[in-house]
């Protein structure tokens, strides 16, 4: 699956772990994404929902088998333009 293809897939529902933020407390943070606006990801961390800027953070998610590291700042856009512009 190339870059662009998990640019525009649906992100709720998708793993993630924060592997870099201006915010060093969510380094290292897993969970799965639950809510998404055009800014931010809500994260069902186990511990409780958070709500992170995306570009504030590089996400790391696994797709087919493969570990894509995801600029936050590429996928700010409401779901639903991103899918639409990507595609």
């Amino acid at each position: 699956m190339d870059h662009d293809t998990v640019l525009a897939d649906e992100w709720i529902g998708r793993t993630v772990t924060i592997i870099a933020c201006t915010d060093p407390s969510w380094v290292g943070r897993t969970g799965t994404i639950i809510d998404e606006t055009k800014n931010t990801f809500l994260i069902d961390t186990g511990d409780g929902r958070r709500r992170i800027a995306k570009h504030t953070a590089t996400f790391q998610i696994t797709d087919h088998n493969q570990t894509r590291n995801i600029n936050g700042s590429l996928l700010r856009h409401r779901p639903e333009e991103r899918i639409k512009r990507l595609r």
